[in-house]
């Protein structure tokens, strides 16, 4: 299972510099992995490109895990039907049994019988994930779904989505370089194009339920991937 961009250049159209040059990286194993950069650098571009929802004028995006979704928080469901009816359509029959599970787990349990736009922000973005939880998928890039979400809840979510799908492969986007130290084992930091190169990897703790990192150690990995930046 691996998704490897080589070489992508892209630049928006009327933009004075290119967004990537000669970007290269790699994610090669199941988990969760991330990718992290401050503001403006491109991480929700490159996700897009390697979902297949934008196309870089150069360079290759090879990967070998299909189905390969793609889920952000910008995304909302439409409001003719009730959110438990939703997901019903989306999943297929060998995965219903995930549905309770995922909803009791996200907090949204008492919430089936309501139309996504009577949610709040937090969740909106939480039913969202769910809905791409309970398909099909061998890679799920998640790109700020647990904005709005209280910390406590964010961290619930992410060890039990490890250890619910150990053989998937989680790509998450995130500002939260404590989340990305602790949860995940590959952080890819993403960087301006004018620093070379694009792309910087580190290794979170990558924590699992019941771990807990010592203070020194966390502390040194954030230190790491913010070095990077």
């Amino acid at each position: 299972m691996q998704v490897k961009c080589r070489n992508i250049a892209f630049r928006y159209p009327g933009a004075e510099k290119a967004l990537f040059k000669e970007l290269n990286l790699e994610f090669i194993r199941p988990g969760l992995h991330a990718l992290f950069g401050t503001s403006g650098v491109g991480k929700s571009s490159l996700a897009r490109i390697i979902s297949g929802a934008v196309d870089a004028p150069a360079g290759v995006v090879a990967d070998d895990a299909q189905p390969l979704l793609y889920a952000h928080n910008l995304e909302r469901l439409p409001d003719w039907s009730a959110i438990g009816d939703q997901l019903s359509r989306v999943t297929p029959p060998h995965n219903r049994d995930k549905i309770e599970r995922l909803l009791d787990l996200c907090g949204l349990n008492g919430h089936t019988g309501q139309r996504f736009s009577r949610l709040s922000l937090g969740q909106q973005n939480r039913i969202n994930l769910v809905r791409y939880l309970v398909q099909d998928f061998q890679v799920l890039i998640f790109d700020e779904c647990l904005a709005n979400v209280d910390e406590l809840r964010r961290r619930n979510i992410l060890l039990h989505i490890k250890a619910m799908y150990p053989e998937k492969m989680f790509i998450y986007i995130s500002h939260h370089v404590i989340e990305v130290a602790t949860y995940c084992r590959d952080v890819w930091v993403l960087r301006d194009s004018s620093k070379l190169p694009q792309a910087v990897l580190t290794q979170g703790l990558d924590l699992f339920p019941d771990q807990q990192p010592a203070s020194t150690r966390l502390h040194q990995v954030m230190l790491e991937i913010m070095n990077a930046a």
